[in-house]
């Protein structure tokens, strides 16, 4: 390997921001924020919205996320007009 063109390969510590559980492992991410591990060394932090702990696939749960907007006025009209066309025949 040329020395000088790959990124530094070390212990980074992801949190995910849903649930709260935090893992280290190796990578080349780095971050301006920094943790205390429970070692007591300093890792870089880098922020997950979404990890193993907390998706639905892994956990075995499902959660409904709130419809907003668009898909939910999609969603109302949508259940208006089978309801309607149901009782129409």
């Amino acid at each position: 390997m040329k020395k000088g063109i790959h990124p530094a390969y070390g212990y980074v510590v992801f949190r995910d921001t849903s649930c709260g559980a935090t893992f280290r492992i190796r990578s080349t991410c780095t971050s301006t924020q920094t943790i205390v591990w429970d070692d007591g060394n300093t890792y870089p932090l880098i922020d997950l919205d979404v990890s193993s702990a907390s998706h639905p696939f892994y956990t075995g749960e499902q959660r409904r996320v709130s419809a907003e907007g668009r898909v939910a006025r999609f969603q109302q009209r949508f259940g208006l007009v089978s309801r309607r066309s149901s009782g129409a025949k």
